[in-house]
């Protein structure tokens, strides 16, 4: 078989200054991580080769026997690592995986609860214009005034609207969360609890952040964030669960086969695998606590030096910085920080009074740089990095006005591309990375 390089070096080239890429910059978003080579070399095997509809020996294909021993052995890895009884590995990615539980559990028209994505929910959590608001009744509760859950509010909207499915783990929440109150909230209006702990996942097994297990009925993660595997998704189902509805592991797989999907990918399954086992490393645990100590130093470095951090720091892998104070749009400050050669992401914050597409925030973490082994003293040097970036475009404020908004854009992005100061900045980054090396 001819290299890549030989049959498409286009793609090849594309894809090694990706690679160069990755290496150069700060990657500080935090749903992005480095998965290991083993991890790769999984994803990238002789397993995307074979098809295997269906489920570990009731397969609608022959030859399945090892692909067999693959899926299972993932599924028996995930169920240790997270103390759950049973656990379904095909899900594509996270949306498709939180789709499946509700295509399983509820019928159309029934009710959803979840955090509004304005406020650090997650699309699939009930979002407008999308699955879970299309096919399904959505109702969204928000955070408090001090951009923490309010519980008294939340146990008041479930108790009206007597959702069937509350849904609680979020993609822009920076504190721990009380899955406990959760669970009380979900058990006195008799809704199922499905816990969507895509960014704290690796957290959770890692030991610094607190399980739902003992009191969601469903959980779901990505396999691609803190837990540092290929992109994917787990779908679980807890004692809890179980104990409330038997039939709640083969409703799952029926909804993911033949309810949303097809064939899984073998080698999606494969390279989870493979992450799970790296995730019960002792290695591992000293890598998650490392991410939350990061990020707790990171936010005190920011802090200190001006910025306006969602409810005042983090618990866990993730900042929501609200850039009002600062007098710079999102958008422009992400764009900003890119050309500093800072990756993070524009970010919607409580209570924004602008549009998603050009929000008030940004949203940044240290998952990656964690990865690559920076520690407290890196984040020092990474907060005033981020200041340098900021401070430049200090001003750069978006008007509401569409059309106005749009001619101020366009001409901002090509003088932020072209500015010389946040040129020197990504070169004193790039001179930082070449100390940490990607895997």
């Amino acid at each position: 078989m001819k290299s890549l390089q030989a049959i498409d070096p286009e793609i090849a080239s594309l894809i090694g200054m990706e690679e160069q890429r990755q290496k150069d910059v700060l990657e500080m978003i935090p749903s992005e991580n480095y998965t290991s080579a083993a991890v790769m070399e999984a994803l990238g095997s002789v397993l995307t080769n074979k098809y295997s509809e269906g489920y570990p020996r009731k397969r609608y294909y022959q030859g399945n026997a090892i692909i067999d021993d693959i899926e299972t052995l993932a599924q028996e890895r995930a169920k240790k690592l997270f103390c759950v009884p049973y656990v379904n590995v095909q899900a594509l990615s996270g949306s498709p995986a939180n789709d499946a539980v509700y295509f399983g559990l509820l019928d159309p028209g029934d009710t959803i609860m979840g955090l509004a994505l304005s406020f650090g929910g997650h699309l699939t959590h009930g979002a407008r214009l999308t699955f879970s608001s299309r096919f399904y009744r959505s109702v969204q509760y928000e955070l408090g005034n001090d951009c923490r859950l309010d519980f008294d509010a939340i146990w008041k909207l479930a108790k009206k609207e007597k959702p069937k499915i509350i849904v609680c783990g979020f993609t822009a929440y920076p504190r721990r969360i009380d899955f406990a109150a959760f669970g009380k909230i979900a058990d006195e209006v008799g809704a199922y609890l499905m816990a969507d702990i895509s960014h704290i996942a690796g957290l959770i097994v890692g030991g610094v952040h607190p399980s739902p297990v003992s009191h969601a009925h469903v959980v779901t993660t990505t396999t691609h964030k803190t837990l540092r595997g290929p992109r994917g998704a787990l779908i679980m189902v807890t004692e809890k669960g179980i104990k409330k509805n038997p039939d709640l592991p083969a409703l799952i797989d029926k909804a993911i086969i033949p309810g949303l999907q097809g064939g899984p990918h073998d080698n999606q399954t494969a390279a989870i695998a493979v992450a799970l086992k790296e995730a019960s490393s002792s290695a591992f645990k000293t890598y998650a606590h490392q991410i939350v100590k990061n990020a707790k130093a990171l936010a005190s470095e920011l802090s200190d030096r001006g910025f306006d951090l969602v409810s005042g720091g983090t618990d866990n892998h993730l900042l929501l910085i609200d850039l009002r104070g600062k007098k710079v749009n999102g958008s422009v400050a992400a764009l900003a920080l890119e050309v500093a050669g800072i990756v993070v992401n524009k970010n919607t914050v409580p209570f924004d009074p602008m549009p998603p597409f050009f929000p008030s925030g940004i949203r940044l973490g240290t998952p990656a740089v964690t990865t690559r082994g920076m520690k407290e003293k890196e984040m020092k040097k990474i907060s005033i990095w981020i200041t340098s970036a900021v401070d430049e475009v200090s001003g750069a404020e978006l008007p509401r006005d569409p059309e106005k908004r749009s001619v101020m854009w366009k001409n901002m992005r090509k003088e932020i591309r072209a500015n010389k100061k946040l040129l020197t900045l990504a070169t004193e980054v790039r001179a930082m990375t070449n100390h940490f090396p990607t895997p």
